[in-house]
Parts: C-alpha cells; structure tokens; sequence
C-alpha cells in the first residue's frame, strides 16, 4: 500500500474505531448517567381468554404442549413451619391469588417496568399489567425512605447508581400480595433490592426478595431482559372479576410470574 493511499484510510479508520463510543454516549443522560429511558417490552401480560390446559393446570401465558419446566430462581425457599402454609394456599389459588380478582402483583411479581421516566432526581416507572395501569417514582438524590406513608402493594423505593447499574430498596409493604403464583406469600418484613443496566437496546432486571420472618434464605428471582420498542403503552382496560369458573375450570393457574 503506497503512502497517499494509507492516509487516506487513516481517517475513516479513526471513525470506525469511535462508533462504539458514540453509540455508548448516545445512551447517557444529560447528567452523565446511563439513560434508561423509553418503553421496554419485558413479555408480560398474561391472556385469560385463550388459556390452554396442560395436565392438571392452565397455562395462562407462553403456553406450548408440555408444561413449563421448573428453573432456577422460579420459587423462594420457606422456612419448615411455614411451607405447609404455603401448599395450602397453592391449592386453593384460584381463591386466593389476588390477581385473579384484579389486585395490585405487587413487588417483585410485577417484574420489570414497562416504560422508564429518567430525570437527575428521581426515576419513574410505568406498569402496563393486565390487571391496571400502575406506576412508581423512585427517588434518587440521596433521600432516605418516607415515613409519613401506610404500607402499599408496591412498597416505598429509593435509588442510587452504583456505577452503571441503578440499584434500589423498597420497603414498607403490605401482607396482600404473593411473590409468585404459587402461594408464596409474604409479610410486611418484605424488603425487595432491584438491580436495573442498561446495555444497547437491551434492559437487564435483577431482583431480591428478603423476608426474614418466613424465608430461609433470600430469593433471587431469574433474570429478566426487556428490549427498546418503539411501540406505546396503553390505558389498561378496566379490569374485572372475572367469571374464573368459566375461563379455567376452576383449574391451578400457571404462569412465568
């Protein structure tokens, strides 16, 4: 290669080796952390009209011909006293899960946020359940946990960037909710630490769940990726209660969360 034609190359080479840079930058906010704005398709939902029975259950949601296997991280670990409490209400669930009845999912059931809301201040988030729409604004310049607010489904939240990972704490929940469809019920001892990165298009969510009082260990639910999408949530429609004898034969329910 002779010499005029090598620095001719030089800079489009100079360019090239700047892309990623710039597609890392372009994902920053404009106070220099990562910006996690934008709606995410995190694959929930759950269809009840066109469930599917499989064995002894129906599949609600990413039905096939078998039933789903067990994974990793899918159910928390009681305490002895505590998990026949926990097979009692597994087998009278359709009684007893809240969202059959259109109840609040609750913290982590409700997993990763639908849409992100990014200011320097706080960060909000945006459910787009089939049970309604909810949202959660979480604090994240220094502020401590309120004190001046009941127990919640949700639970009260603060946040802060541990380098490029938001992490945050919700505490101060009430006892009405599972942390997944199987009667893992919790108390008000709930403590729930997420971990959100952003990579490219890509939203990684990672959460814990720790209740002393009836866990025997803390439970780290699987990991869930959202994409960027340029679709828009909706207003939920009005959530009803449900005719279940109807829809699912008054069957156990099965779905991812």
């Amino acid at each position: 290669m002779n010499a005029r034609v090598s620095k001719k190359l030089i800079p489009l080479a100079a360019i090239l080796w700047a892309l990623p840079a710039i597609a890392a930058e372009a994902q920053r906010a404009a106070d220099g952390r990562p910006d996690l704005s934008g709606t995410w398709d995190n694959g929930s939902g759950i269809d009840f009209v066109q469930a599917v029975q499989i064995g002894d259950s129906i599949c609600l949601r990413g039905c096939d011909s078998g039933p789903r296997p067990t994974q990793s991280g899918d159910r928390p670990t009681y305490k002895p006293e505590y998990v026949a409490k926990v097979a009692d209400l597994n087998e009278r669930q359709i009684d007893e899960d809240g969202v059959l009845r259109c109840f609040n999912p609750g913290l982590p059931r409700i997993g990763p946020p639908d849409k992100i809301v990014q200011t320097p201040s706080e960060i909000i988030f945006l459910y787009d359940d089939y049970t309604g729409n909810y949202f959660r604004v979480v604090p994240v310049d220094g502020r401590g946990h309120r004190t001046d607010v009941e127990p919640s489904f949700l639970g009260d939240a603060v946040g802060w960037w541990e380098d490029d990972t938001l992490v945050i704490e919700s505490v101060n929940f009430n006892d009405e909710t599972w942390l997944t469809d199987d009667g893992s019920f919790h108390t008000t001892e709930l403590r729930v630490i997420e971990r959100i990165s952003r990579d490219g298009d890509t939203l990684q969510w990672l959460a814990t769940a720790y209740d002393p009082e009836v866990l025997a260990e803390p439970w780290e639910l699987r990991p869930r990726i959202a994409q960027l999408t340029d679709d828009e949530i909706l207003e939920a429609p009005p959530c009803i209660d449900r005719d279940m004898d109807r829809i699912i034969e008054n069957l156990h329910h099965d779905n991812v969360r």
